[in-house]
């Protein structure tokens, strides 16, 4: 059995969509020029709708005014997929990952991160599996994880987003990766209270299970100055 690989953990705490995002970009660059390992980014956004390179506007139900009012941002950005929400209460990863040295494809990895979810709300007793031609993970009682991801240069961002007990209502004011079908989270499936910080606990775990990697926990001040 090979060793695992080196991976930086990147754990946030509830960050601002703008600045997460011009991390990623920073870290994709360095990632690409060797400086720096593999890394994954944990944490939570403050409220962000996000059209992905396939979204359409019309997807976002609530008016500006009302979005402004609500303190929810819209941003267009370059993952695949249509529209989607992200707030406190969902757990989002950003893997940062050359993925031809874990031997995927782009349709692996995405399989990659589904297993990685799967697994996670499995731990706490909840079903969930993929469904033919979507992407995402799947309950009986809705949809309780998305995928977006984008592949440039053989290196990966963007990432996932996990419902652990956000603010539902959040996704009337869309509609969710351009389908109907319902949203919903691990606090709705499981009838009780989840805590964020026993989850992210699991994801830690299964990331480093299903893409063989040991996580380095680093901060944001320690790797800048290798990023660049």
């Amino acid at each position: 059995m090979s060793e695992p690989k080196r991976c930086w953990l990147l754990e946030l705490d509830v960050e601002p969509y703008d600045h997460v995002w011009e991390m990623q970009h920073r870290l994709v660059e360095a990632r690409r020029a060797g400086r720096i390992p593999d890394v994954f980014l944990l944490l939570e956004h403050e409220p962000v709708i996000t059209l992905g390179r396939r979204g359409h506007e019309s997807n976002i139900l609530a008016a500006p005014a009302r979005l402004e009012e609500l303190g929810v941002i819209v941003r267009k950005v370059e993952r695949g997929g249509d529209v989607t929400y992200h707030g406190p209460g969902q757990i989002v990863g950003y893997p940062i990952l050359r993925i031809h040295d874990h031997n995927l494809g782009a349709s692996d990895y995405m399989h990659a991160l589904e297993e990685v979810l799967i697994r996670v709300v499995g731990d706490l007793g909840i079903t969930a599996y993929r469904r033919d031609g979507l992407v995402g993970v799947w309950t009986e009682g809705g949809k309780v994880a998305a995928l977006g991801a984008r592949i440039q240069l053989g290196v990966s961002f963007h990432g996932f987003a996990l419902n652990v007990d956000p603010i539902m209502e959040h996704w009337r004011l869309i509609v969710p990766c351009g389908l109907t079908e319902p949203v919903t989270s691990m606090r709705q499936l499981l009838g009780r209270r989840v805590e964020v910080a026993e989850v992210r606990a699991r994801v830690r775990a299964r990331f480093e299970e299903v893409f063989g990697v040991a996580l380095q926990p680093v901060t944001w001040g320690e790797i800048e100055p290798l990023v660049g």
